[in-house]
């Protein structure tokens, strides 16, 4: 889970939220409410920056539920590997291995926006500079055994993964600030969104279909039919909705995990997001002239598989 990022400049905010919650959501099954929820929070900084923080497993009911505690699994400090009941977590500043050249992301945002055919006449594939370069952002890593709530993350288990930051509220509550599942959902959708203002961050993924399916589908169905790279352009544009709603990051626990054109199943941190999923909107391959290799670097194969900043 990443938040924070520096790509947004003066936006950056160092550092994890003292009064918030950060949050990953397991459904399983195809299930529109999660039956198991990982749940951080984090202390105050101290004079050397560092924060403490505590992970939570709430399962079932308790899953969905604000005002339950949970199980307390652990205890830590950010920048220094924390373990305890099988799982593993690391929080930190990293050096984000996220790759795109967002001088193609404009291009594809202006089509979307416009509705008209994507114009890569243009764009050259060879010139591709990653703007992620050098950029930073904070980062919750969380490794948790099969074993955990009863085997039901064991292998073959059909699981849908979203994440959330919560505020707490002047009433002693929790407002959804922030969620993510599949790659790049906001920067092609909603690229204008820069305040958090838009409803789809505070929205549950069960709501995704009724709220904005329609509006995604005939987005996507004005591109491919400008384009003409489909003979049934509204049909493709509500394929591609039923594919990205509910906006969760479905995967086969135990199977090898990809994010590419022709088969989504989790992610790495290696693979190619932006390529895939601008290629999904435009109905046509969208050549994004980067490779892993770009910010393997930052990249490691052992926990917690990031590179801090």
């Amino acid at each position: 889970m990443d938040v924070n990022s520096d790509i947004t400049g003066a936006h950056a905010e160092p550092g994890f939220h003292p009064d918030a919650r950060y949050e990953f959501k397991v459904h399983f099954d195809g299930a529109d409410q999660e039956d198991l929820t990982y749940r951080v929070s984090f202390g105050e900084s101290d004079s050397s920056g560092r924060q403490a923080l505590r992970l939570y497993a709430l399962g079932g009911a308790e899953a969905r539920e604000d005002s339950e505690d949970g199980a307390l699994l652990l205890e830590g400090r950010t920048g220094e590997p924390a373990s305890g009941e099988g799982a593993r977590i690391w929080a930190g500043r990293i050096t984000d291995s996220f790759y795109i050249d967002l001088s193609l992301l404009a291009i594809v945002n202006s089509a979307v926006a416009k509705r008209i055919a994507v114009d890569l006449s243009d764009w050259r594939p060879e010139n591709a500079q990653n703007s992620f370069a050098g950029k930073t952002v904070e980062s919750i890593v969380l490794e948790v055994p099969h074993q955990h709530q009863h085997l039901l993350l064991g292998p073959g288990a059909h699981i849908g993964v979203w994440c959330a930051t919560k505020l707490a509220t002047d009433s002693g509550g929790w407002r959804q600030v922030n969620r993510a599942g599949y790659p790049m959902m906001w920067p092609i959708f909603w690229p204008g969104d820069t305040d958090f203002s838009n409803p789809a961050n505070s929205r549950h993924p069960s709501e995704d279909v009724a709220a904005d399916a329609g509006y995604i589908a005939d987005l996507v169905a004005a591109v491919v039919a400008a384009s003409g790279t489909s003979g049934d352009p509204q049909g493709y544009g509500q394929t591609v909705a039923r594919e990205l709603f509910p906006d969760v990051l479905r995967y086969v626990v135990g199977t090898p995990a990809t994010f590419g054109l022709a088969a989504r199943n989790g992610r790495t941190l290696a693979d190619n997001a932006p390529e895939a999923m601008l290629s999904l909107v435009a109905g046509t391959a969208v050549p994004s002239g980067l490779k892993p290799a770009v910010a393997s670097d930052f990249r490691d194969s052992s926990f917690p598989y990031v590179k801090p900043a």
